[in-house]
Parts: structure tokens; C-alpha cells; sequence
């Protein structure tokens, strides 16, 4: 069972309390620890909070604290994108979340109220969000007042629009419906929904709809002459007190909220009397507008009284009050019990509260987003901090991914170079490098043990000990004798060398594993919904049908260590037994390789791209294949198609590229693009530090 559950809307005021308190209500009664978050806020109140999260806290007495509770209001929301920082926005919310999700069984996710004009900016946002968290969705709209057959598509896209971003929508709740309406709306939405979403309507209920007392006193800004103990009294319709007294008690209904000039003391009076007596029905309260406030005698009277309605006095004129009260939207307060109740036993009567636990059961997320992704890796390297060296300490772009990889506290970080040199860089560019340890490899105290220690391993190949000198002031070669010499546990080049620079000084004294002949390399490719291991697009230019077989291998177990469930795909021009020709043959070759020496693996080979990813493709063309449509691992056949996929997918989709990462050496030694990005560095870094744990 998943850990979560997303509840959103299409709109503003459209009854999203409801389902929050019954699902609540519900999964307190199943479930030990249930957990509540917000992860975006219209604004905090006085009380530190806003009227959802203090409802909720309040009312089921959770053990959350307000500031856990919820990630951003949204004007940071506005302001971050308004910066063109959206990608903090949905960090912030991550990170929020997974605070809370360490402490409870299930958390209750609720979304956005849309009160504001950035609509289309929620919609993206409250999906991106459900997205990233993992969370399935039930979503919610307000019927009231819309055309049947409108109300219906616009629910259909929106679940289309959810689904499109491969979310699941659980179940959809029509809210607010008229009572002949329901069952038209259940059949006709079910039937375009199809079994995979349930749907609900809830009809709309008079107690829900209309304001407490508190509610207009807060908008009017009223004072209380009188009943401050009542506020929670529930209005029903309201009526203006104009006429003649006799005229107006005929407009009297149940719980009518009195509006009234403050010196027409006759409907005022006339007003509680009615309230007192068994022939009119009673009301709810009575507003007193102008400013004016009854004179002195009609005060001491109703200061007699044994009241249990609230008086109120406003300062608008009677025109104002009556049409700022008509465009009051009711909302549910943690002081008002009977709206939460109301709420609940809605939910209760008219939502198969077991029937979304048990599609919960079944429920399994397999999206994994590429924040969702970095996250996991960020918490992994925090568990067990190495040391990772930095050889290119003078670049720009490695000192501010350094500054980056400080602050988030991930790993302990060593630059090579001339301090001063990288000091004076920081500072004219405001990067805060304090935390980070800087080395100049001819000044450092291990500087004649590098040397010695060198001269030791190569003297067979015939280098000096003038030669290991020289050899030796080399960054790189001195940032790999650090981690052969167990002084850092992964090194991350290659911004500004090359590829063979990088490498080199690995394979010639860290060298590769023992069931490792070559090294290689993958790339993780983070997608929309998922992560995909692409390999060897960096190292190998023309593998043999055993280095194809040993690249599968290596990059399925480097998937594994990554909690990616590898399935491997050999990738060909053709499908099966379809082709004929060399290069075909080699990768049929290298799949039988594979099959031979590691019976626990899945894998499909010769596969065309399209067959490996796409479902339907698949499926047609390898129906009883355990990988097709479905692989993580994806093997090209050389270099020259796997380098240019792997950047064609990445600028087309926009997918993240984090990589590529050697794989096959004793000790994680990376190589970066000389057009990396300071995320790129960030990323490699995280994943180097983890390979070291392993």
C-alpha cells in the first residue's frame, strides 16, 4: 500500500473540506500514525497557520507542528517563479514532505484552493506535485450552477490531464450536485472514466453552503453588541428588515439572518420576539448596519434578555452589508463542530470510504520523476558521508557545485589547486567555499609519498622517479592516488580534460574489479515518469559481443545498486529473430552471454528502442517478453549510437542526464562532460559518493 494520498480540485470553493475530513475520519480508524500536509498555503494567519491546517490539526488532535505542516504560501510560489526559480519550489515541497512522511503510517496530501488569478499555474503545480511525491489522486469539483454535460467533460479532462502526466486518479467526487443529478452524474462519468477511477457525487447541503455568524463577522469586520457565545450559529437565507414589521416577519425562514438599519429598534425587536415565539421559526442572528447602535433604553432591554442569538454592528450601510454578506463563500472553522460533523457524515454516506482503501492496496506508483530521483540519491549520500576529491578545484563551475554540495551538507569535498588562486575565484563570484577542504598537490604533505608510491607500481612499465615526479603534479593523477591511497573515497573530473585524462591514472593503478575486464559507462536518464540506465554511451566505441555481454551486466547491477529493478534490453536495428547481418549477430551473441552467466537477470536482445519502451510496440512485436515495453537497462550496440541517443533524448525530452558513471573499477573514479552543467557535477558527485558506500 502506498503512504499517500493526494486530494485536489479543479477550482475554487469547490467542498475539497469535505473529502479531507472524511478521509482523515476514515484512515484514523484504519491506519496507527496519519499524518496531514499542505504543500502549498493561500497564507498564514495569526496563529501562525491557515484555517485548513488549523482545522485539521486541531480537530483529529495530530501531532504535527504548524511549521511542518505545510512547505510555502503562495506568494513565495509566485515570487520563486516570477524569478524563473521554479525548480526550488517543488525542492522545498520534497523536502518538506519526506520530513513528515518519516514519522507517520500514511500522510493526507491536500492541494491548492485556486483563490487566486494563477489557476493554470495550480493545475501544472498540484499535478507536479502528486508527481513528485508519488501519490495517487482524488480529485474534486463544485457542480453548482454548471451545465450537466459541461460539468461532466471538464472533470474528464482534468482526469485525462492527470493521467496524461502518468498519475493515478483513484476516484473523482462531483460536489454540490443537485439531488436528481447525482445518479446521472456517477453513471455518466464512470462510463467515460472507465473502472479504473470511482466516481462519487455528493449533493449539495444548506448547512454547508451558507456562513456562520462567525464567518460574517470576520468579513464585516463587525463588533458584538450582544450573544459573542452564539457566533457559531448557523444562517441560513438572509432578509433585509425594510418594511413595516408586519410585512417583514412573513419573509422570516429558518435561521434567517436579520439585516437591519441600527435605529429600526421596531424590526429588531420584533425580530427576537418572533425568535421567542412558537408560531415563527427561529433565527440565526441579527446585523445592525450604518454604524448606528440602538439607544440607551433599547439597550438595558436587551441587556435583560437571555439572548442566544448574536448582535453584531457594522459600519456599512444596509445596500453594502447585504451584498458583501450574498458573496460570503462559507468555509469550515476548527471551532465549528457541527460543519465537521455535517462534513464527515457526508463523506461517510456518500463515498465508499473502503472502496478507496482498497484501490490504495492495489495501488503501486511506478512513476519516478527526476526530482523524486535526486532526492533519493541527496538521502543516500547523507547517510554514510565520504570523501570525494575535486581535481579541477580553479574551475567556476566546479566551485559553485562545490558551495552547493557544502550547504546541503552531502559530502566532505576536496579541491586541488592553488588556494589562493581558488579563494580569490570564490570571492570575486560570492561562492562560499569555507567548508571545503583545498589542496595543491606539489605543497601537500603526501606530495613525495604519492611520488614514492607511484614509482613503486609503474617502475615495470619504466617510468623514473623524475618521471613520477612529474607525472605526479598532475591533478589527476593526484586526485586518483588520494583515493588509491584511501585519503578520498571517489574522485570527479573531466570539466575541463578529457575523457582519457580522467581515466587513465585509474586504469593504470586503481584498475578494474576482478570479474571485470573493461570499464564502461552509464548514463541514468531521468524522464517524466521514470529512470532509465543507458549504457555504454561515453567509453567503449566498438564492443565485442563479450564486452557487450560484460557493459549489460555491469549496468544492470549498477541499476540494481540504485534500487532500479533492471530489465535489459540489447539494443539493434531489428527485433527477435527478425534481422540478419554482423552487428545484429553480435548483440544475439552477447544476449545469449548473458543469459548463460547470469540466470537472475531479465533480458531481451535483439530489441529495437521503440520495442523496449513502449508498451503497445512491445507487446506486438514480442508478445511474451518479460523486458519488452518495460526496459530500465538499455545496452547499445557502440558507441556512436549510444552517445548521440542518449543527447538526442535528452535535448528532445528534456530529460535529465546524470553521468556517465564508470563502472568495472575498484574504487568510483567519474568523468564529466567539458559542457557540464554546475547540476551535472552536483549530481555526479552525489552518485560517486554513493558508489563509494557500496
Amino acid at each position: 500500500m502506498v503512504k499517500s494520498i493526494f486530494v485536489g480540485t479543479l477550482e475554487a470553493h469547490s467542498g475539497k473540506s469535505l473529502v479531507v475530513l472524511g478521509l482523515i475520519e476514515l484512515l484514523l480508524s484504519k491506519m496507527g500514525k496519519v499524518g496531514y500536509f499542505r504543500p502549498v498555503i493561500d497564507q498564514v494567519n495569526s496563529n501562525g497557520t491557515d484555517n485548513h491546517i488549523d482545522t485539521v490539526l486541531s480537530h483529529f488532535k495530530l501531532d504535527i507542528p504548524v511549521t511542518e505542516s505545510y512547505a510555502l504560501t503562495q506568494n513565495e510560489v509566485l515570487k520563486l517563479y516570477n524569478e524563473g526559480k521554479s525548480s526550488e519550489i517543488l525542492d522545498r515541497i520534497i523536502n518538506a514532505y519526506k520530513v513528515l512522511e518519516k514519522r507517520f503510517d500514511f500522510i493526507l496530501i491536500e492541494g491548492t484552493d485556486f483563490y487566486r488569478e494563477s489557476n493554470l499555474i495550480e493545475l501544472d503545480l498540484n499535478m507536479d506535485i502528486a508527481k513528485n511525491l508519488g501519490a495517487p489522486v482524488i480529485l474534486i469539483d463544485n457542480a453548482k450552477g454548471k451545465n450537466l454535460v459541461d460539468f461532466c467533460n471538464d472533470v474528464e479532462s482534468a482526469v485525462k490531464s492527470y493521467r496524461g502526466k502518468g498519475l493515478n486518479v483513484l476516484g473523482v467526487v462531483a460536489n454540490k450536485t443537485r439531488p436528481e443529478n447525482t445518479e446521472i452524474i456517477i453513471s455518466e462519468l464512470s462510463k467515460e472514466l472507465g473502472k479504473e477511477t470511482a466516481v462519487y457525487a455528493v449533493p449539495r447541503h444548506e448547512e454547508l453552503s451558507h456562513p456562520t455568524v462567525m464567518e460574517i463577522k470576520n468579513v464585516l469586520n463587525a463588533k458584538v453588541l450582544f450573544g459573542a457565545s452564539y457566533l457559531n450559529n448557523q444562517t441560513g437565507n438572509f432578509s433585509v428588515g425594510a418594511m413595516q414589521l408586519a410585512n417583514y416577519l412573513n419573509h422570516l425562514s429558518p435561521n434567517s439572518l436579520v439585516i437591519t438599519p441600527g435605529d429600526r429598534s421596531d424590526i429588531l425587536l420584533g425580530a427576537l420576539q418572533a425568535h421567542g415565539s412558537d408560531n415563527y421559526p427561529v433565527i440565526s442572528g441579527v446585523v445592525l448596519t450604518g454604524g448606528i447602535k440602538p439607544e440607551k433604553s433599547i439597550i438595558k432591554l436587551l441587556d435583560g434578555l437571555n439572548l442566544n442569538i448574536p448582535i453584531l454592528s457594522v459600519e456599512q450601510g444596509t445596500f453594502a452589508t447585504t451584498n458583501a454578506v450574498g458573496s460570503i463563500k462559507s468555509k469550515i472553522y476548527a471551532n465549528n463542530k457541527g460543519k465537521i460533523k455535517t462534513s464527515i457524515e457526508l463523506f461517510t454516506t456518500y463515498i465508499n470510504g473502503n472502496e478507496l482503501l482498497e484501490r490504495l492496496q492495489t495501488h503501486e506508483t511506478k512513476v519516478v520523476t527526476p526530482r523524486m530521483f535526486q532526492y533519493t540519491l541527496a538521502q543516500r549520500a547523507q547517510k554514510v558521508k565520504k570523501r570525494i576529491v575535486l581535481p579541477e578545484g580553479e574551475d567556476l563551475r566546479v566551485l559553485m557545485a562545490a558551495s552547493d554540495l557544502s550547504k546541503s551538507d552531502i559530502v566532505d569535498l576536496i579541491l586541488l589547486g592553488d588556494k589562493e588562486k581558488i579563494e580569490k575565484i570564490a570571492l570575486l563570484n560570492n561562492i562560499e567555499i569555507s567548508n571545503v577542504k583545498i589542496i595543491n598537490p606539489t605543497s601537500s604533505a603526501n606530495f613525495e609519498d604519492y611520488i614514492n608510491t607511484f614509482y613503486e607500481l609503474r617502475k615495470h612499465k619504466g617510468i623514473t622517479m623524475d618521471g613520477a615526479r612529474d607525472i605526479m603534479q598532475d591533478i589527476s593523477y593526484y586526485g586518483t592516488m588520494m583515493v588509491y591511497k584511501g585519503h578520498a573515497d571517489g574522485m570527479v573530473s573531466g570539466a575541463v580534460n578529457t575523457t582519457q585524462h580522467t581515466i587513465r591514472p585509474a586504469l593504470q593503478f586503481i584498475k578494474t574489479k576482478p570479474d571485470s575486464s573493461i570499464v564502461s559507462s552509464i548514463f541514468f536518464m531521468c524522464l517524466e515518469n521514470r529512470v532509465s540506465v543507458f549504457g555504454d554511451c561515453a567509453i567503449n566505441p566498438n564492443p565485442t559481443s563479450k564486452e557487450l555481454a560484460e557493459i549489460a551486466i555491469s549496468s544492470a547491477d549498477t541499476a540494481k545498486a540504485f534500487n532500479i529493478e533492471p530489465k535489459i534490453a540489447m539494443l539493434s536495428y531489428s527485433s527477435g529473430a527478425s534481422g540478419i547481418g554482423a552487428d545484429v549477430d553480435r548483440v544475439r551473441e552477447a544476449t545469449e552471454i548473458v543469459k548463460q552467466k547470469r540466470k537472475d537477470l531479465n533480458i531481451e536482445g535483439p530489441i529495437q528502442y521503440d520495442a523496449a519502451v513502449d508498451p503497445k510496440v512491445g507487446k506486438n512485436k514480442l508478445p511474451n517478453s518479460k523486458v519488452a515495453g518495460q526496459a530500465s537497462v538499455l545496452i547499445f550496440p557502440d558507441l556512436n549510437t549510444g552517445n548521440n541517443t542518449y543527447k538526442a533524448v535528452q535535448r528532445e525530452t528534456g530529460a535529465l542526464a546524470i553521468g556517465p558513471i564508470l563502472q568495472g573499477l575498484n574504487k568510483p573514479v567519474n568523468d564529466l562532460s567539458r559542457g557540464c552543467t554546475v547540476g551535472d557535477i552536483f549530481n555526479t558527485v552525489i552518485v560517486t559518493a554513493i558508489q563509494a558506500q557500496e
